[in-house]
């Protein structure tokens, strides 16, 4: 657990394909294609690009006032329980040291741009064919690394805040009630700290991530603007480096991805917030370990505020076993299982006719999950949760089967209401979901339809009736 930011332990992962599934070693867990152990910083060794221990590490009594104006200057931001203000600089500051292969970012040239924008346009005329949705992007754009932390930062503030508030509430809870008024300050102090210690976790992890990632959807969710198809032209490069297939086909495998997660956010439009509360709600399940949080509210000095980073690297809190946060964990597992691998089958679908390494490409792209790439990685240790590779490749085979015996308006109707999706069970059985029988829904709109009309007065339903009849008898008109 001391080797995993934010206290978090990463769930095991399932046998797959060999050794894929064997757990890993702890030391060995965070290791990405970038040869980075740990994308935060924090781990042994790291003091160096730890602005804490670098400000408090030498100190002695005559530096403390100096040591606590420049504290106070990197803690002048007022918010809530992240200092992204910290989280974006040092996010930049990352992405501009450039990646261990030694690749430094660069700004996006105006050839890049274009075969960026027509990567994106063609797979869009390639998705047409192979689902009855209609393109999700308004827009296509290429970005650097940091033109990527800067679109993404909204996202991460929403992703993250949920799980950071519960360790700021905690700490104003350890103490006993008559003692908090007393230790304001103190807690005060101690929550802005926290702030800047989550700050600048998240920024080294955003940070690191943009050197990876290819575009706005590597982890299964909208990190970026709504409409805005976007791809990293020099990640892209990256990625099929050593894969001996044309640049081309890399790149406009990729776009197909990207614009295949652009039109099913762009026109399920309660996914996003599906997604979202999902994660808000396994946050809300975090349990803090009190009895270490008031050991070190105890203990606490001024002099070295790393006692709090300390405390976050070793286990401070983690999910409740309840059946509320297993229900929490079921959900937003299934739910990232089931985009990925609509994605997965509807690409595969586009791809494998037009671009002949479309199946290298594809096991590539599932190894990098199955191994736990850095997007799934930063995804992990952030909310402590990592989408399951099994999971990915039994929601694609059910996707495509729904294909096979539904047709793409049918396979893509389901997305239509989150009751209609498939849940985790039906990933355990995917062809009992397929050939189930359909419910028909159709008297029952009928029936919802004629109740939001209301009842209808009696004069109302028998005044047309009554004057009818009383043209026909001679007797419904007006007296002469």
């Amino acid at each position: 657990m001391s080797d995993t930011p934010f206290g978090f332990g990463l769930p095991p992962e399932e046998p797959e394909n060999g050794d894929e599934g064997k757990k890993k070693d702890p030391t060995e867990g965070g290791q990405s294609a970038g040869g980075m152990g740990n994308p935060f910083g924090f781990g042994p060794g790291a003091g160096g690009d730890n602005p804490f221990a670098a400000m408090f590490g030498s100190m002695n009594p005559n530096d403390l006032g100096a040591a606590f104006q420049q504290l106070g200057q990197m803690l002048s931001y007022e918010g809530g329980p992240v200092n992204w203000d910290m989280a974006k600089q040092i996010a930049r500051q990352t992405v501009s040291q450039g990646t261990p292969d030694g690749t430094k970012d660069a700004s996006v040239g105006p050839s890049e741009r274009t075969s960026v924008d027509e990567a994106l346009r063609l797979a869009d005329l390639w998705l047409d064919g192979v689902t009855s949705m209609p393109s999700g992007s308004v827009s296509t754009v290429a970005w650097s690394r940091a033109e990527w932390v800067e679109a993404t930062l909204p996202a991460w503030q929403q992703l993250v805040d949920p799980v950071a508030e519960r360790v700021g509430l905690a700490m104003g809870d350890v103490l006993p009630e008559e003692m908090q008024a007393m230790a304001g300050p103190l807690i005060g102090m101690m929550r802005s700290m926290g702030g800047a210690m989550f700050g600048q976790q998240i920024g080294q992890a955003v940070g690191t991530l943009a050197g990876e990632v290819v575009g706005s959807t590597d982890i299964g969710l909208p990190l970026g603007p709504a409409g805005k198809a976007a791809l990293l032209p020099l990640n892209v490069e990256r990625f099929g480096k050593d894969l001996s297939v044309p640049q081309e086909e890399v790149r406009l495998y990729l776009a197909l991805r990207e614009a295949a997660h652009q039109r099913l956010f762009a026109h399920v439009p309660w996914l996003r917030s599906h997604l979202f509360g999902a994660v808000e709600a396994y946050a809300r399940g975090i349990k803090v370990d009190t009895s270490k949080l008031e050991d070190v509210v105890g203990q606490f000095d001024p002099s070295q505020p790393e006692q709090l980073q300390d405390a976050l690297q070793q286990g401070m809190f983690q999910p409740e076993d309840t059946p509320e946060q297993k229900a929490s964990l079921a959900r937003l597992e299934t739910a990232l299982a089931l985009v990925e691998g609509w994605v997965d089958a509807v690409v595969h679908e586009a791809a494998k006719s037009r671009l002949t390494s479309s199946d290298a490409l594809r096991e590539t792209m599932r190894r990098r999950r199955a191994s736990g790439g850095p997007a799934e990685q930063t995804f992990a240790t952030l909310i402590g949760l990592q989408l399951r590779p099994r999971r990915l490749r039994d929601a694609s085979r059910l996707w495509a089967s729904l294909t096979d015996a539904r047709g793409l308006e049918g396979r893509d109707a389901l997305w239509a209401h989150p009751d209609m999706l498939p849940t985790a069970h039906d990933l355990d059985d995917p062809d009992g979901f397929v050939h189930h029988e359909q419910a028909d829904f159709s008297e029952l709109d009928k029936m919802l339809g004629e109740a939001a009309k209301g009842p209808q007065k009696p004069s109302e339903s028998n005044e047309g009736d009554e004057g009818d009849e009383g043209r026909e008898d001679g007797k419904g008109g007006p007296e002469q």
